[in-house]
Formats: structure tokens, C-alpha cells, sequence
């Protein structure tokens, strides 16, 4: 077979006529910038996380630096995060004046909590949690800390719509949390995209300031703002495909099932936890394994036509070079990234697909 780690195309042709009558009617009347369908964008995400207040800007970076300004985050700052995360969570923290403080990852790859503990300083003003891989941290033990230490949570959601902890939905927990749109993730538009979750209606004011120059509802400039609104094009085909998406975290739950039946027993592999495990309800943005003689697998599964990854080319933030974080030591966190892969995961994957990659890896170790 040949199964490439992410089918691009497939991310307009699943809804090929409905993205293109959303588009076409948006075209149309002209409406390019903050119509209607970007409210009830907004409205629908809202409904569907419980969140009180969402608004859409142009990326997730440009998200959880919003959510941050607005937070009051700025120069002199430290922000407590994982180091196994995109470099994009990091550098929202950079560019509002803060300094990123990197802390290891556990077991579930998610933010050692102790870790994160032992880093808070006194300059430390919030903790950004990494909802990674689609499951949500343990935001009980996340929230208590920051409530005991005086800290901020800001949620980096970015791989975790509909992801929920005990209940409740990713990015709804502290402050502020932030949905990535981009194409490849969980519900993708067709280009750059983000959002900011907040159930504080003064944070909402803030953000919805910041995103668009500073003007209000008015059109008057009252505060000094940038220019990172979610288009209307964009908003409109995100609605049209928001009503399969349901379906789509359901199709991809069914698949991290039928990985975790199909690679049971080997002991050379770690697999994610599988679904409803606990107080989580994983969405499976993606699908990392630890796998002993990684680098062999990965080529193994090459050679058979399967497509993997590791995430973020391979590095945790702090070994990243030019970024100034040479000192930094996490070892748990570099041997997770000896070891740690992604097989494909996105609902154009079929059943024998999965089967087929199951037999493979198989084949290897046995």
C-alpha cells in the first residue's frame, strides 16, 4: 500500500460541494472581512465547548499571543510551558517582551506537573499548558497549582477542539485558550486560521480590540491593536464543515482503537492511552508511539509505502539551536524524543490502512 502521513487534498475534497457553496456565497456578496459567518463561526465553536466567549483570528500563534497580551503578559515576565511543543508556543511568549521557561514532559508527553512546579520563580506570571496530540492535561492538578502560586493559565489548544478533561473542553479552563485552524489539524480550514476561548467577558473585549487595530464595535480606534482577523472565506467554509465534525473525532477515536488492538502486546512500543481512559476524552490529533529502534521502524515503514513523522523535525524546543536555551537540560523530555514518532492519523485513513500499517510494524519487531 501506499499511505502517505497526511493526505493535503483531502482536507477540501471530503466536503468538496459544501466547502465550495460556502465559499461562493460568502464570494458572492463580497464578504471578505469579519461578516456574518464569522460570528456564527464563533457562536457554533461556543455552543459546542462551552466556552462563553470565541473569537476567531488569523493563525493560532497570533491566538496565544493575543490571549497573552490581553492577559497582561508582557516584558520581565516568565510563562511556564513543556518543552515538547511547536516552537510557536514559545515564541508567542517571545514576542510579547516575556522570557519562556521550558519544564519537562511526563509519561503522556503532556507538561510534567512537578516540573512545572519546581520552575515557578518570582517572575513567573502563567503557566501555558500544551494540549498535545489531541488529549487535554490534567487541568485539575494545572488550575490548582496556578491558584496556590498566583499564576495565569493560558491554554495552548491548538491540537485539541472537543478534547475534554473530566467533562470539560480544552481551552476552557484558564483564562484563555487557543484553537489552531491550520489545515492539518483536527478541523482544518483551508489556509491559516486560529481561535481564542475565554469565559471572561473582559478578556473577550480585549481580544476582540486587539485583533482588529484597536477599533470597537463603533469602528473607533480606542486602544492600540493589530491586524489578525479570521476571514470571512475561511469562517464561512469552517461552518460548512463544523457539521461533520462530530463524526470526524468519532472516526478518529475509532482509529486510535483499532491502532492500540492492532499493536497490542509489543513490548517494544509505548502506545497513547487509549479512548476514555480515565477522566480524558482524547480527540487523536495525532498518534505518537515510543517504539525502540525508532529510526529502523520509521524506515522499515518507509520502504512499505507508510508515511511517519516526528513531531517539530525531531526536537524539543530547547534543542532547537539560535534560541538560547543551549543550557537547558530536560532528560525525559530528550529520551522521549529518542524514541517518539507519529503514524498516520486523519479520517482519510482507512480501516485496512490501519491494518495493513499494524502488520508492517508487526512484521519488524517480530
Amino acid at each position: 500500500m501506499k499511505i502517505p502521513f497526511f493526505r493535503y487534498p483531502h482536507v477540501f475534497e471530503q466536503h468538496r460541494e459544501e466547502a465550495l457553496a460556502a465559499f461562493l456565497k460568502a464570494a458572492d456578496r463580497g464578504a471578505y472581512i469579519l461578516q456574518d459567518e464569522v460570528q456564527e463561526f464563533e457562536e457554533t465553536v461556543a455552543t459546542f465547548t462551552g466556552a462563553r466567549h470565541v473569537v476567531g483570528v488569523a493563525n493560532g500563534t497570533d491566538g496565544l499571543m493575543l490571549a497573552l497580551r490581553a492577559a497582561g503578559v508582557g516584558p520581565g515576565d516568565e510563562v511556564i510551558m513543556a518543552s515538547h511543543t511547536y516552537v510557536a508556543t514559545a515564541a508567542a511568549v517571545h514576542f510579547i517582551g516575556a522570557t519562556p521557561v521550558l519544564v519537562e514532559c511526563a509519561a503522556d508527553h503532556l507538561m510534567d506537573l512537578d516540573a512545572a512546579a519546581a520552575a515557578i520563580t518570582g517572575k513567573t506570571k502563567a503557566i501555558v499548558p500544551t494540549q498535545l496530540n489531541g488529549r487535554t492535561c490534567d487541568m485539575a492538578g494545572v488550575m490548582e497549582l496556578a491558584k496556590s502560586r498566583g499564576l495565569l493559565v493560558v491554554e495552548d489548544a491548538a491540537q485539541a477542539l472537543g478534547s475534554r478533561f473530566r467533562g470539560q473542553c480544552a481551552g476552557t479552563f484558564g483564562l484563555a485558550g487557543m484553537i489552531s485552524l491550520y489545515p492539518a489539524k483536527l478541523l482544518g480550514c483551508l489556509g491559516d486560521g486560529g481561535l481564542v476561548m475565554t469565559n471572561d467577558d473582559g478578556m473577550a473585549k480585549q481580544l476582540r480590540l486587539l485583533r482588529d487595530h484597536g477599533r470597537d464595535a463603533e469602528g473607533e480606534v480606542v486602544a492600540w491593536g493589530v491586524n489578525s482577523r479570521l476571514d470571512t472565506v475561511q469562517a464561512a467554509v469552517l461552518l460548512a464543515k463544523f457539521k461533520h465534525y462530530p463524526d470526524e473525532i468519532a472516526r478518529r477515536r475509532e482509529i486510535a482503537a483499532r491502532y492500540r488492538e492492532g499493536l497490542a502486546g509489543l513490548r517494544q512500543m509505548a502506545l497513547p492511552p487509549g479512548p476514555d481512559e480515565g477522566d480524558h476524552f482524547d480527540v487523536y490529533q495525532n498518534y505518537e508511539v515510543e517504539a525502540e529502534r525508532r529510526d529502523e521502524l520509521r524506515a522499515h515503514l518507509a520502504e512499505r509505502g507508510v508515511g511517519t513523522i516526528i513531531q517539530w523535525g525531531g526536537k524539543p524546543v530547547h534543542r532547537l539551536s539560535g534560541l538560547g536555551f543551549e543550557a537547558a537540560s530536560l532528560p525525559r523530555t530528550e529520551a522521549i524524543f529518542e524514541r517518539c514518532f507519529l503514524l498516520p492519523m486523519n479520517t482519510s485513513i482507512l480501516a485496512d490502512e490501519v491494518d495493513y500499517i499494524c502488520d508492517v510494524i508487526r512484521g519488524f519487531y517480530e
